[in-house]
């Protein structure tokens, strides 16, 4: 069996299709030279891979900004020019994906691997770069920052961006080589008042001396340009139920298997677990739109394991 050389990672991936360019959740099996995929039938893996990816001269491209709805994807080129795209329920699981697959691309190469692990802070920018003309291109209506309204603790920040986006962005316009050293130039952003924190998990940030630590690589911190440095505080009866439902803490998110209500087939949704209000959403993976195809709230809900003659299943059952 081909997974018998070692798995080093597993878990739902969604891959882009080669012949019909759509979107299909996949299971994937990370090995030392090759990354395998697996169909999911009524929720089960099927015993045999659909397809595979030889790591060996594979390069990998992460962030990979080349899908605007999309941008939690990682882009893999195999020696023979071969493209495939890999989209990920979070940011932190794809770069969990990202520094796996390459280190198992570099496994040959010991000093490659210990410098993936070992990032040093010791970014300086170019002198042929300010950081103005970092915030003009930011700016630029094509091919800057995407501006989007975000909703903390009952406030909504107009034209706002969350730190991960932002550390996404420059290291995929060539300002920075890692996110270490993305993380430390937003910093120096903040530093001389070109962007502004918002919301509590940013502005507690800047409480920390530290240059590096003030800026969060994160997707729940939100900042604004300097210039747009408005919030319109919304009262609770003005704001409408889906919006509320939406504002909680992420608290947790990730692909599980569903069974339908009505059909009673199973399929991949990307679930997103929320506190305060305490709601549980779940989206359709394969669809370009970021908008949740069902939820519910949890407050009285029973959660309960399932076991077979004893033996748990790994699925759960949630009454409400």
């Amino acid at each position: 069996m081909e997974e018998g050389s070692g798995i080093l990672k597993e878990g739902f991936l969604v891959k882009k299709g080669h012949v019909v360019h759509n979107w299909k959740a996949r299971w994937f099996v990370l090995l030392q030279d090759r990354l395998l995929y697996y169909k999911i039938v009524g929720g089960k893996k099927e015993p045999s891979p659909k397809g595979r990816i030889l790591l060996d001269g594979c390069t990998i491209t992460c962030p990979c900004l080349e899908y605007e709805s999309r941008p939690l994807v990682i882009k893999l080129r195999t020696k023979t020019n071969t493209e495939y795209f890999l989209d990920s329920c979070s940011r932190e699981e794809r770069d969990s994906w990202a520094l796996d697959i390459t280190g198992a691309i570099h496994a040959g190469n010991p000093v490659q691997v210990q410098q993936l692990h070992l990032q040093k802070n010791s970014f300086k920018l170019p002198s042929n770069i300010s950081l103005n003309q970092i915030i003009d291109k930011m700016h630029d209506n094509s091919n800057g920052i995407k501006l989007a309204p975000n909703t903390r603790q009952g406030s909504t920040y107009k034209e706002s961006f969350t730190g991960s986006i932002l550390v996404d962005w420059l290291i995929s316009n060539g300002f920075a080589a890692s996110r270490i050293e993305a993380v430390t130039l937003a910093s120096m952003l903040m530093e001389e008042n070109f962007i502004k924190p918002v919301g509590a998990r940013s502005t507690e940030a800047m409480r920390n001396g530290d240059l590096v630590e003030q800026f969060l690589d994160d997707s729940t911190a939100l900042y604004l340009f300097a210039e747009s440095f408005k919030k319109k505080v919304i009262s609770k009866e003005e704001i409408h139920l889906n919006i509320l439902e939406l504002s909680g803490t992420i608290i947790k998110q990730g692909f599980l298997i569903k069974q339908g209500h009505k059909r009673k087939n199973w399929k991949v949704r990307r679930f997103v677990l929320r506190a305060d209000p305490a709601f549980l959403h779940y989206y359709d993976p394969t669809k370009d739109d970021n908008r949740p195809v069902g939820g519910f709230s949890l407050r009285g809900c029973l959660v309960s394991a399932l076991e077979d003659n004893g033996v748990p299943t790994g699925k759960l059952l949630i009454f409400c």
